[in-house]
């Protein structure tokens, strides 16, 4: 204890007004200006005292027995340990609550001979309706207080100076209201060529995901709850401007979207951290991976697309959604150049009219640089990440199947279908449901259908489809391409992922 920490926390008591400047508990304090007034001034500006900042964390915790033991270890042996830890599980119907249990109570860490103490408390609050958000608005409650709320999922390990330097940069900057975690998936413990693979590929899909934040001012599009530190008081303006009770709704799909855009729209910085890590739970099956990827896709179109839908109100223009935006319409291209290919080659080979063009090569061969190039900026890459660059194959089939999600998304929306995505989520990660396979269906129907009405075309007919189709798709796979050259020779400045 220093004279830093003079001004205690009061559990329960809300500190959004509260002008006192916050340091952080593993760094030397800078200089405090005020010293340099006068003693007259100094003295009526008693208010903005100097001490460390305080951290609560939260970990919703549901049906997690395999992975919170390592969850909660990470946590215990970080460089700078949050002064609480608070396990809310919730709906859960195994053994979590009883692994969660060995690690309560209050345990003691130094480092560089700071000592820290925590305390951990686990909560089961049963049966609730509103699942994750339900969970963390309790541990909200729990942490009034307290500067800073971390979120961490109860799949994700932290590295060891994950809280030290999400807590450095947002003592830095008060603008910031959110401060997300760089995220990749520990590929140590796979077994099985389908979990190899999708988690070769899921690397590298957050990796550029994160890449795009990061080279853009580290403005961070959502604030993800698998590891993001919040500052208490840009939560309670959120929840003052809203009319909320509470910072989380469950008025989306993507809770930690909405929250983002909302502590946007408060007048804070979202922003993703340029050395925090931490490693999410994967997605080992196509099932489950399905599951994931639709209900993020889904809740991030409820979010853009403009209108009134019950609570949410689309916000096709927030700063936020640019990159979803990008990534839609990226999406869109893909499937566009990829289905029309197919069916150009099939048609023109159906009547002897394919004359192949080295010139289409150079597409994938873009493509192939710039996975490679995602390949060496992560942080912990590995022979595997650049196999899966280099082989093409991989990347392929993996786009592919994000095409299979962003088209279910995308006809859901559309279809208006009432649809818990959370509760087939869950049921996709037991291993129950087949939706993941309807896309597949689709597209091979859709293709069928179209080379049987090709063949009941004339040969004046079928013709005149080529010399148009080719030449359009030249266009798009051009512009295509040169979008991919410009994320390849784009300045990285010193990122890693």
């Amino acid at each position: 204890m220093t004279q830093l920490d003079t001004l205690p926390v009061v559990p329960h008591m809300r500190r959004h007004n509260d002008r006192v400047q916050l340091l952080a508990r593993t760094s030397n304090p800078d200089i405090d200006l005020t010293s340099l007034l006068p003693a007259d001034v100094l003295e009526q500006d008693r208010a903005h005292a100097r001490r460390h900042a305080t951290i609560s964390c939260i970990i919703p915790a549901y049906n997690e027995q395999d992975s919170i033991a390592d969850v909660l270890r990470a946590l215990l042996e970080q460089t700078r340990l949050p002064d609480v830890i608070h396990v809310v599980v919730n709906n859960t119907d195994d053994d979590t609550i009883e692994i969660a249990s060995r690690f309560a109570g209050q345990h003691e860490r130094t480092v560089r001979g700071e000592r820290f103490t925590t305390v951990v408390h686990v909560h089961d609050i049963g049966e609730n309706p509103d699942k994750k958000v339900g969970a963390l608005n309790v541990g909200y409650y729990l942490s009034r207080g307290y500067d800073y709320v971390l979120g961490v999922d109860g799949d994700t390990v932290l590295e060891r100076r994950c809280v030290e330097w999400l807590e450095k940069e947002m003592v830095s900057d008060p603008r910031i209201g959110g401060l997300s975690a760089i995220y990749t998936f520990d590929k140590s413990r796979l077994k099985g060529p389908t979990a190899r693979f999708l988690v070769a590929g899921q690397r590298a899909q957050f990796a550029g995901f994160n890449m795009d934040n990061l080279v853009r001012g580290r403005n961070m599009a959502v604030l993800g709850g698998q590891c993001s530190l919040f500052s208490m008081r840009a939560l309670e303006t959120v929840m003052y401007r809203n009319h909320q009770s509470a910072p989380w709704v469950r008025d989306s799909e993507v809770e930690d979207s909405k929250l983002s855009l909302q502590i946007k729209d408060a007048g804070y910085n979202t922003k993703i951290s340029a050395h925090a890590r931490a490693f999410v739970g994967p997605m080992l099956t196509l099932r489950a991976l399905h599951g994931q990827q639709v209900k993020w896709n889904f809740g991030g179109i409820d979010l853009m697309w403009p209108g009134q839908r019950g609570d949410t109100k689309g916000q096709p223009v927030h700063p936020n959604l640019r990159l979803r935006w990008y990534e839609n319409v990226s999406m869109l291209f893909n499937i566009t150049t990829r289905m029309a290919f197919l069916l150009l080659l099939a048609a023109a080979l159906s009547i002897d009219a394919f004359v192949f063009n080295p010139v289409w090569l150079i597409p994938p061969a873009v493509a192939t640089l710039l996975n490679l190039r995602i390949a060496a900026s992560m942080h912990d890459k590995s022979a595997s990440d650049f196999f899966y660059a280099l082989l093409i194959a991989p990347a392929e089939l993996y786009m592919w199947i994000r095409m299979g999600h962003f088209c279910t998304a995308w006809v859901q929306f559309f279809a208006r279908v009432e649809k818990d995505n959370w509760a087939a989520q869950a049921a996709a990660e037991r291993g129950r449901g087949s939706a993941y396979v309807f896309p597949a269906i689709c597209a091979v129907a859709v293709f069928l259908v179209l080379i049987f009405a090709w063949s009941q075309q004339s040969v004046g007919v079928q013709s005149a489809i080529l010399s148009i189709g080719w030449p359009a798709l030249y266009l798009v796979t051009v512009l295509q391409t040169l979008f991919m050259l410009k994320k390849l020779l784009r300045r990285q400045k010193g990122f890693t992922v």
